[in-house]
């Protein structure tokens, strides 16, 4: 029986809308403590400095749980998996809201991104057991604008719980919406089978399987680990310093600058589902996955770094501005849809979980420098040129990345290189 029979679309997407909410829950979790900040800050009696040390906590064993969850991913059911770690999330939220010790908070940070490390990795392994090559972009950008939904309804919600009820209470609620979301899951997640051989197919397939680290060192491979960094790097520039750009650099005050920044995150969603739309149509009308997911992913890091780069010039007016980062935003997280179908394509099914998890982690460096370096720039220069500066950066390194990604990126060669065809017996 080929793939194409096993696929049954309607279970597919029912498996792939949970897996939607669970990342939404996923950043919904990641950003309420920025949203809770000030009044937190004015409780505990915390210097910046101080929750500034909770902040970057959170990161302290993200990546490292990422790559060790996704070798588990290769061997575990992803369907347990994903059980415990949602309900690892709402355990770990707990010590924030019960606790006024900074010590307790931060071992709760840490102990949670430890948690959610592995989280993008395995929900991505997990839907595609379901779903065949050829249909793998569309469910994984849904992943990531379920990611966009999470920050626009924690934005919408947070400040409203914590007005109403205290800071401590959005910790109570998303730890009880993490149980809930485990609870269902257990009654209609399953594990795919579209990996399913027969043993001695499977037997075969392992007696002729190409080690992980020739897998890592594959043009598609690390080029595509290239391309979700630099992705990455323009996604956490923006999402920590746009809002800031908005009010210091644009004059914006804070509530029309959160309504701005809602506005940017809010067309970025359409747009990434019609990338990978186009992207899907393109492979169904026969176009290589070279050109239809690697080029095309390529092309639009590059675009999207000259949107960013754009912010250097002073012709642009504010209203443009918001414009050209609206359509760079979107443009820069389509790399999350189309690159995991392009490793997925090239790696060995037993290989795929600890791939794609430490593409994510690698990709999540950036998240930890990104920040950091823009923040020097602003500092080093005084109004919206230091944040101009911090754009063009991010800019320049998307279009670098976009530039090689373009040449080298083959994931029909890779897998020719990849998946051997094991010897009939």
């Amino acid at each position: 029986m080929t793939a194409q029979e096993k696929y049954r679309p309607a279970r597919a997407w029912s498996i792939a809308a949970m897996l939607t909410v669970f990342i939404l829950v996923n950043f919904a979790d990641k950003i309420v403590l920025g949203l809770v900040a000030v009044p937190m800050m004015e409780d505990l009696k915390l210097s910046p400095s101080e929750f500034g040390l909770i902040g970057s906590s959170f990161f302290w064993l993200f990546a490292v749980s990422g790559i060790v969850g996704g070798f588990l991913a290769d061997r575990l059911s992803t369907k347990w998996m994903l059980f415990v770690m949602a309900l690892s999330w709402s355990l770990f939220q707990l010590p924030i809201a019960l606790s006024s010790s900074l010590a307790v908070i931060i071992g709760a940070r840490v102990m949670l991104g430890a948690g959610e490390g592995p989280a993008w990795p395995v929900a991505i392994h997990s839907a595609y057991k379901w779903f065949p090559d050829n249909k793998r972009n569309l469910p994984v950008a849904f992943f990531s604008q379920g990611g966009a939904v999470g920050l626009l309804l924690a934005g919408m919600t947070v400040p409203l719980i914590t007005a109403h009820y205290g800071w401590r209470m959005s910790f109570y609620v998303l730890a009880a919406v993490g149980v809930v979301w485990a609870l269902v899951w257990m009654v209609v997640g399953a594990e795919g089978k579209l990996d399913v051989k027969d043993s001695a197919a499977e037997a075969r397939a392992k007696a002729t399987e190409v080690p992980l680290g020739r897998v890592l060192k594959d043009r598609t491979v690390y080029g595509n680990f290239l391309l979700h960094f630099v992705g990455y790097w323009g996604l956490s520039a923006s999402l920590t310093w746009l809002p800031a750009y908005f009010q210091k650099g644009l004059g914006y005050d804070n509530v029309a600058a959160g309504r701005l920044y809602g506005i940017v995150v809010a067309v970025s969603i359409p747009l990434v589902i019609a990338i990978s739309m186009w992207s899907q149509k393109m492979l169904d009308k026969g176009w290589s996955s070279r050109d239809a997911r690697g080029r095309f992913a390529s092309i639009t890091l590059i675009v999207a770094g000259i949107l960013m780069a754009m912010m250097m010039l002073d012709a642009p007016s504010s209203a443009m501005r918001i414009g050209l980062f609206a359509v760079a935003f979107g443009l820069t997280t389509a790399i999350y849809s189309l690159g995991p179908a392009m490793l997925a394509q090239v790696t060995p099914t037993s290989r795929r979980g600890a791939v794609l998890a430490i593409d994510n982690s690698i990709a999540s460096l950036a998240g930890v420098m990104a920040p950091a370096v823009s923040g020097a720039l602003i500092q080093a220069a005084p109004g919206a040129i230091g944040f101009e500066h911090g754009f063009a950066l991010t800019g320049a390194l998307m279009i670098v990345g976009g530039i090689v990604g373009f040449f080298i990126v083959d994931p029909e060669g890779s897998a020719t290189k990849l998946l051997r065809p094991a010897p009939a017996y």
